[in-house]
């Protein structure tokens, strides 16, 4: 079968080869590959099943080589100008994806490809492909996700900072005799929390669920200054919960001359059976509220956000009670590794 190349010099072959091992770029690389095969007299199927390429990606590559020779093997988009996808593109990007449309003007309330190219085309006047906006969403790092609800504080912003700045003056100045913890409460369900998890192409997990669903609740205190977390359980989230916390504070620090507690507005900290507990340990216990809404802000609540995702989420327990054995060795494991890390700091 004649070769769909004419026949060439020696010399031409020798250069193509030299090009060949010169070259770093994969595309232009293979295109060498092609045309020195084709030459070689090898017909194009072989070729093509020898370089796992499709045989109209050699006849591509070898018109081009026919009508411009050597300068037909480089990739011809590198004429077409400027690259759309440059630094001003990107951060102008970036800013929007983080935005939503609604606040762009747009009435859809969540971005798509489509909409990010027409919203781009507006601010920058730069049209792309919608596979193009693809590639400048990896390129920024973008990726879809679950939005996450938030509660705004219905503090004004002074009163706000006002609260949380007299909190963060307290424990950066707090005096040596002086404890100071983060509460809060968590709930345990016997029905698993579900969460992502790694799975291959046409497999979905399962996680089994009870059906009938059981709860127990954690309070908790977390050492400002150690990490350390105290907790006790209960049947329900009650001021009875919240008040044997605050017993099993006050005797982990027998030493303590007052017990800060910084803590949410959930009603049972104010009750007038927690307020009647208060009067009671004679006032070593203070409890400081935060502004409403502002879960960032106590401590604790990161370590029942990695409670959920190291135990409850698609958990397998079949009873409550295996649960909480979970949950506890979880804690107590927690508790190790901190109590290990102070060691190897204080030595």
């Amino acid at each position: 079968m004649p070769s769909i190349l004419p026949p060439v010099r020696f010399a031409v072959k020798e250069k193509l080869l030299r090009q060949l091992r010169r070259c770093r770029n994969a595309g232009l690389r293979l295109r060498y590959l092609i045309v020195i095969n084709l030459l070689n007299g090898r017909g194009a199927y072989l070729t093509a099943e020898a370089l796992g390429v499709h045989n109209t990606t050699v006849y591509r590559v070898a018109r081009r080589y026919r009508a411009r020779g050597e300068w037909g093997l480089l990739d011809g988009r590198e004429d077409n100008g400027a690259a759309k996808l440059d630094e001003r593109y990107l951060d102008r990007l970036y800013v929007l994806v983080r935005s939503s449309p609604q606040q762009q003007g747009w009435r859809r309330p969540t971005w798509t490809r489509e909409l990010l190219v027409a919203a781009m085309l507006c601010q920058t006047g730069v049209r792309i492909h919608v596979a193009t906006m693809s590639r400048a969403l990896a390129r920024i790092g973008a990726r879809r996700g679950r939005p996450r609800p938030v509660v705004r504080c219905p503090w004004s912003p002074v009163a706000k900072a006002r609260r949380l700045g007299a909190i963060r003056h307290l424990l950066a100045t707090l005096p040596r005799r002086h404890e100071a913890v983060y509460e809060d409460e968590v709930d345990i369900h016997l029905n698993p929390k579900i969460g992502p998890d790694w799975m291959v192409r046409g497999h979905q997990k399962e996680v089994v669920t009870p059906g009938q669903n059981v709860k127990r609740y954690l309070a908790g205190a977390r050492d400002v200054r150690t990490g350390l977390v105290t907790w006790v359980e209960g049947e329900r989230k009650a001021s009875a919960l919240f008040i044997a916390l605050l017993g099993q504070v006050r005797q982990k620090y027998p030493q303590a001359s007052v017990i800060h507690v910084i803590l949410d507005n959930y009603r049972i900290h104010d009750s007038k059976l927690a307020q009647a507990a208060l009067a009671g340990f004679g006032g070593r216990i203070r409890l400081h509220f935060l502004p409403p809404y502002c879960p960032n802000e106590n401590k604790i609540e990161r370590v029942w956000e990695d409670l959920h995702a190291n135990v409850t989420r698609n958990h397998n327990c079949g009873t409550i009670e295996a649960l909480l054995i979970e949950v506890r060795e979880y804690l107590w494991r927690e508790n190790r590794i901190r109590a290990g890390l102070e060691c190897r700091e204080a030595g």
